[in-house]
């Protein structure tokens, strides 16, 4: 526990440094666990380290900790950041508290219709592809306005923000153009009145610039838990 209790305190100084260099709030920016493929008892780990946001890429493997971790349901926010395929809209709508991923209207609709009524509205943030990989989800920055508009329309949905995972890069000038890119799909949503305020983007390899372009919600796995 004490090594992810001191990864957790290195991500968060980076996190601030990052804020600082370039005058932003630390608290203007959530730190999301990503703990796919760790088991439930690291996610206690984390949790008793401080931690209360994780998110998971899997449908199975992430319904399995939800119930691990049963005792703890109340005080963790679960978020689906990985794909999602129609045939697992229902679990998600039952179980999660945030989806990242919703890339067309359809899985909006089946999610809105799925979302049990006792619960509040499911978190959304609308999924972009602005890097134009075909192996990469997302809706083409084009899209996302109209998809935008039909998913505010949705009750039992929420639309909090964009979310996506720009092309992997290690020099920093490519990471600072793929981030501005998904940064310019925000603020253009935002200016024709889609009321956002989540910016999902940034993970281990990235986060500072991600920050520095704007990123209110950072995905870090591998800096909290180490390589999968």
């Amino acid at each position: 526990m004490a090594t992810i209790a001191n990864n957790l305190q290195l991500v968060r100084a980076r996190i601030n440094q990052a804020c600082s260099r370039v005058g932003r709030a630390p608290d203007s920016v959530t730190l999301l666990a990503v703990s796919k493929t760790f088991p439930a008892e690291t996610v206690r780990e984390a949790f008793h380290a401080g931690q209360r946001k994780f998110g998971e890429n899997y449908v199975q493997e992430a319904i399995d900790k939800i119930a691990a971790l049963g005792d703890l349901r109340d005080q963790i926010e679960w978020h689906m950041i990985g794909p999602l395929q129609s045939n697992k809209t229902r679990v998600v709508a039952e179980q999660f508290d945030w989806v990242h991923t919703v890339d067309r209207l359809k899985i909006a609709q089946r999610l809105n219709e799925q979302r049990p009524a006792h619960l509040p509205p499911l978190q959304v943030c609308i999924q972009v592809n602005t890097s134009g990989e075909a192996s990469k989800s997302g809706a083409a920055p084009d899209e996302a306005l109209e998809l935008a508009r039909s998913v505010m329309n949705l009750p039992r949905l929420r639309l909090r923000g964009v979310m996506a995972l720009p092309a992997p890069t290690s020099d920093p000038a490519l990471q600072k153009a793929e981030l501005r890119n998904v940064r310019v799909v925000f603020d253009t949503l935002r200016s024709h009145g889609i009321p956002l305020d989540t910016l999902s983007m940034g993970m281990s390899g990235d986060m500072e610039v991600a920050v520095e372009e704007g990123s209110s919600m950072l995905r870090v796995g591998t800096a909290l838990f180490g390589n999968r």
